[in-house]
């Protein structure tokens, strides 16, 4: 599996770009969310990615970030999506932006994005419905909050809802994910 390409951009036609690694030109579709993004053409780009082997062929997805490239990964378990499909879903809508469609169930957002009609929009909506990728945004809201990761973290770890909610209350609001768990940790070892 090959799961990044770190090379030079040599050249850029939406939906595909060439990656040249070491002499080896890569052709990967990508969404335009990650389209947009690319350095230009002779700069070093980096991208995640996704090999899909069919009969007839081996296509190479890249994208931009892990939350993309996982819920293209899940927009492909969705019975009737394909990668064309799933790539149009993530080209016209952000992640954190299908995610809060998720979350309110808002068939319209859907619609939107060519190749999806009120059947597949709806078949979406219902199999992607708590999904952990599309977990995090809160219809309204565009991002999950940090507090939200580190309750998430401490329930992996085996704590109640409670321990974590109280642990999350005892931190200063300015801390990174990572050393808000840390602290949350080290708060729940004492009591």
């Amino acid at each position: 599996m090959i799961g990044r390409i770190t090379g030079i951009l040599a050249a850029k036609q939406p939906p595909q770009v060439l990656v040249d690694v070491n002499g080896v030109g890569y052709e990967i579709d990508v969404p335009m969310s990650t389209f947009y993004n690319l350095p230009a053409i002779g700069e070093k780009v980096s991208l995640l990615t996704h090999l899909a082997i069919r009969e007839d062929a081996h296509l190479l997805y890249g994208f931009g970030s892990e939350a993309e490239r996982a819920a293209f990964r899940e927009l492909l378990k969705v019975s009737g999506i394909g990668a064309k499909t799933a790539l149009s879903v993530l080209s016209g809508l952000s992640v954190n932006d299908l995610s809060a469609a998720i979350a309110a169930q808002e068939v319209g957002r859907l619609v939107k994005v060519p190749g999806i009609g009120k059947k597949t929009a709806e078949r979406l909506l219902l199999e992607l419905k708590g999904k952990p990728v599309f977990a995090g945004a809160v219809a309204g809201s565009a991002v999950a909050a940090p507090s939200d990761d580190v309750r998430q973290a401490l329930l992996a770890l085996g704590y109640n809802e409670r321990e974590a909610a109280e642990a999350i209350r005892q931190l200063p609001a300015d801390l990174g994910v990572g050393e808000a768990i840390r602290q949350a940790l080290r708060g729940l070892s004492k009591a």
